[in-house]
């Protein structure tokens, strides 16, 4: 959700207050998720692609983080027509395309590209810290807080702990296959991460203490709502009532 390659840059959005930004992104979210028309995923499409604009999102970064969803959701729109029962769209021998079942599919897949870029415009474009300190700011539970800052901070080096094991063990001649020792192998690299993961959050954890932790992050700025945060979170939640009503009527 959060990336440096979104963040490392300054647009309208990258200047709104984080705590207007979250609470916005979450409640069209949460519209788009309960959604069963089909008209307010298009909509929310197009208000994703404003955002997204207006962030001044890199194309091709964009383009690299919704291929891995489109292409599950491809193979979504092509196989779920074909168990749905209902009138059908065209026959392929004696297997019908579902006309419910692509509509389902179709609504399933752009309320999933309306959030992912809702969240990369909103939320990806500020940093892993700035994020945190705004959900503590909303007062979401601390202990939720560190989870989330520590998981981002330390899947990277568990990610780097894994690539130092596996030139390990490509040092040792190890060639990946399909048999028994290359099932033992795995359960050993990966009890190895589980054994370091633990090892290095212990040692974290003292660290943290020598340094006066008591459960809680203390921070020495604070955000200020301006004007033209308030004039954001209006506007964004008209547009959501008026989904909402379009939604519901």
């Amino acid at each position: 959700m959060v990336c440096d390659t979104f963040s490392q840059h300054d647009s309208t959005i990258h200047r709104l207050d984080p705590r207007a930004r979250i609470i916005v992104a979450f409640a069209f979210a949460v519209l788009l998720a309960i959604s069963t028309s089909i008209l307010v995923p298009s909509i929310g499409v197009a208000v994703a692609l404003g955002a997204m604009a207006a962030a001044r999102l890199p194309l091709a970064a964009t383009a690299k983080r919704l291929a891995g969803v489109n292409c599950f959701l491809l193979i979504l729109l092509v196989f779920l027509p074909l168990i749905a029962s209902g009138p059908c769209l065209f026959r392929i021998g004696p297997v019908g395309y579902s006309r419910e079942g692509f509509l389902q599919a179709a609504r399933i897949s752009l309320r999933c590209n309306a959030i992912l870029l809702t969240f990369t415009a909103l939320l990806s474009t500020m940093e892993t810290s700035t994020l945190g300190h705004a959900l503590s700011h909303l007062r979401l539970p601390q202990k939720l807080v560190h989870l989330f800052l520590f998981t981002v901070r330390y899947i990277d080096v568990l990610h780097h702990e894994s690539a130092r094991l596996r030139r390990a063990m490509k040092v040792r001649c190890f060639r990946p296959g399909a048999n028994a020792r290359t099932f033992r192998t795995i359960g050993y690299l990966a009890g190895m991460l589980l054994v370091r993961a633990h090892d290095r959050s212990m040692r974290i954890m003292d660290a943290m203490k020598c340094r006066g932790f008591r459960g809680r992050f203390h921070v020495l700025t604070h955000f200020t709502a301006t004007q033209q945060d308030v004039v954001f979170v209006l506007a964004s939640l008209t547009v959501i009532l008026v989904l909402a009503w379009m939604e519901i009527r």
